[in-house]
């Protein structure tokens, strides 16, 4: 109820269900369509929340785990409907047309539905809810529900997509910022609302271990909602002095409903789930039920509280999306070949100080590397606490390689690389050899399986799921060396010469599949050569060496096959440009081949001589082994040998 009247309280404050001056379609249709996207919103909450918790927080032995997947179901059927009134409220709003029964009516909507890209997102959006739907009744295997997870994740991406005008400056930007802050959302919201429709099942500590858990979740999603928020906002507001309109007003409100929700998680986990669990301690574990009703008095002040900000929150951020920024999205008709292909303006001339000037913040990187940091410091912090020794070196390496994964989604290689296909050339080397040369020897997997603690009680945390991801027969394949080695050379030419390479330039979501793609195979590789967490199986020294450098063949003469072609990859894009500064476009992507042949000798040379100081450590541990054998058996085996030996002497002697 909160949600639907801070809804209504932003939207007549906003002026967003005002009458349109052109093709208003109705009162019915402005305030239905923002209860539509409410109720989009609340059932992708269930259904996101719902699937965490279950992965992350919940047993399968227990009935808990059962009784979330029909929570999960439930809420994807009302996000299936509601998505569905949705495409068809947005279809009467844009188009101003009146209901009717008639064919007309039906044909304009499939069209609409089929052929528009604003109806096509509401159409795939509408699916992909009906398919999550289908798939939480269908399945009940633990591992299995990680796809179904992200298919429900995947869900989210087309009301992302809507959230700025693709042709307006930043889009991408307002694309991974307004992603990241529904998924968060989603996920804080629907793990309370889960866990209060599972009161039932949550019995006295059990309600505490899931609370922790959950709280643990809660605050991850805390920081990147509030993140997410100021990025997105900021882009929309362009200046301090637009927080005193309307939709900056409305922008506070909801940053104020966060702050205090941000208040509540702290309380959460300093104070209340404590307090819960002395007052079950109190009462003993004998009773489960007194022990409940103990804790429930404090559970229920928390819940209310919290879940009354939520809707506060929700409800004035769809008041936002039907309120009018300050900045305008509208796309302006007076621009560069550069705007019309990449919806920013032409960078200035390239040089090499530009490198570190400028700067485009990926957001999900900033975010990934940022936590990739802090939680492997953390292991580390664990370990040394309960007297652990961890090398040094290993986590210099590992910080070393997420500031320049940082550096290389963000700073002036991913700005020129939209740009210049040389600099895309750069990027594509640092991700896929000089970045996991660094990460590699960090060792994350080992690290992990040392700091983290296992659980008892049938659920799968961090631990249990990176234990099951190593060991499973997918990671078998691809970690076999000759894979790996397939994968990172072979790649190169599938993507470059296929429409891969097309929609990893000129797509937002392509551009981040290509990063991850390139980060992976590049990783699955060197940690063939050099690796220390634990893989199915490693080649020989000798062999890792020889691997090495037929693979790096392989990748020289790719670069040299761009080096010395005469067609421009992406006329239509590197080639349209409109840049009067620079080589030109054929001849900055030779230089971008002469960089995939040259630059990439330098992780070549480091990787050989990793090989080289790992293989004379392995000998030298060998001897060592044989030595401390030989001294503790009065060397056994070499007097065995030498008794042999006489043995075979004296048989030979006795023929003669």
């Amino acid at each position: 109820m909160l949600a639907i009247a801070a809804l209504v309280a932003g939207l007549n404050f906003g002026g967003g269900a005002a009458p349109q001056l052109l093709q208003d379609p109705g009162d019915v249709v402005r305030w239905s369509l923002p209860i539509a996207k409410l109720l989009v919103n609340v059932g992708a909450a269930g259904m996101i929340g719902a699937l965490v918790l279950a992965c992350y927080a919940l047993s399968p032995k227990q009935p808990e785990f059962n009784a979330a997947l029909d929570v999960a179901a439930a809420s994807a059927a009302l996000f299936t409907v509601a998505s569905a009134a949705t495409g068809f409220f947005t279809y009467l709003s844009v188009t101003g047309a009146a209901f009717s029964l008639d064919s007309q009516f039906g044909a304009s909507l499939s069209q609409f539905l089929t052929q528009i890209e604003l109806g096509q997102s509401w159409l795939i959006t509408t699916l992909v809810g009906a398919a999550v739907t289908v798939l939480c009744f269908a399945v009940r295997n633990h591992t299995l529900l990680v796809f179904v997870t992200a298919l429900a994740v995947a869900g989210l991406v087309p009301m992302a997509q809507q959230g700025h005008a693709a042709g307006a400056s930043g889009h991408d930007a307002a694309v991974t910022g307004l992603g990241l802050h529904i998924a968060a959302a989603a996920v804080w919201l629907g793990g309370l609302l889960t866990i209060v429709l599972l009161r039932k099942q949550l019995e006295g500590r059990r309600l505490i271990t899931v609370l922790a858990r959950y709280s643990t979740i809660a605050l991850l999603c805390f920081l990147v909602l509030t993140l997410s928020g100021v990025v997105s906002a900021w882009l929309r507001l362009g200046n301090v002095d637009a927080l005193l309109t309307s939709y900056g007003l409305l922008v506070l409100a909801k940053v104020g409903a966060l702050l205090v929700l941000g208040v509540f998680g702290v309380v959460q986990r300093q104070f209340f789930i404590g307090r819960m669990q002395r007052a079950v301690d109190s009462v003993g574990v004998s009773s489960a039920a007194s022990a409940a009703s103990a804790g429930a008095r404090w559970f229920w002040v928390f819940v209310v509280a919290e879940l009354g900000f939520m809707g506060i929150a929700s409800g004035v951020a769809v008041a936002l999306g039907s309120t009018a920024p300050p900045v305008s999205e509208a796309v302006s008709g007076t621009r560069s070949a550069a705007e019309l292909l990449t919806g920013d303006p032409l960078p200035p001339e390239l040089t090499f100080a530009r490198y570190f000037t400028e700067w485009n913040v990926d957001l999900i990187w900033l975010l990934a590397c940022a936590f990739g940091i802090f939680f492997y410091l953390a292991g580390v912090w664990r370990l040394k606490k309960r007297g652990d020794s961890w090398p040094i070196y290993r986590t210099v390496l590992w910080i070393a390689g997420l500031i320049a994964l940082f550096y290389v989604s963000s700073g002036g290689v991913a700005v020129y690389g939209k740009y210049l296909f040389s600099t895309h050339m750069l990027a594509h080397m640092a991700l896929t050899m000089a970045i996991p040369v660094l990460l590699v020897p960090g060792a994350p997997v080992t690290l992990a399986m040392r700091a983290i603690r296992p659980r008892k009680d049938g659920s799968r945390g961090p631990r249990e799921w990176i234990l099951l991801a190593v060991h499973s027969r997918f990671a078998m394949i691809i970690a076999n060396p000759i894979v790996a080695a397939v994968l990172f050379a072979g790649s190169l030419w599938v993507f470059y010469f296929s429409p891969l390479f097309s929609w990893a330039t000129t797509d937002h979501i392509g551009h981040q599949w290509m990063t991850v793609h390139f980060l992976i195979t590049g990783y699955l590789f060197v940690q063939s050569l050099i690796g220390i967490d634990p893989v199915p199986y490693r080649l020989p020294y000798p062999f890792r060496l020889l691997l090495l450098l037929g693979t790096m063949a392989f990748h020289a003469f790719f670069g040299l096959a761009i080096m010395t072609g005469t067609g421009l990859l992406l006329a239509d894009w590197y080639g349209a440009m409109g840049r009067d500064w620079g080589l030109s476009a054929i001849a900055d992507q030779q230089m971008g081949g002469g960089i995939a042949w040259s630059v990439g000798e330098i992780p070549t040379l480091a990787l050989a001589i990793a090989v080289a100081i790992q293989w004379s450590r392995s000998d030298d541990k060998e001897t060592k082994r044989s030595d401390r054998n030989a001294a503790r058996t009065n060397d056994a085996e070499l007097n065995a040998y030498n008794e042999n030996l006489a043995r075979i002497a004296q048989r030979d002697s006795a023929g003669r």
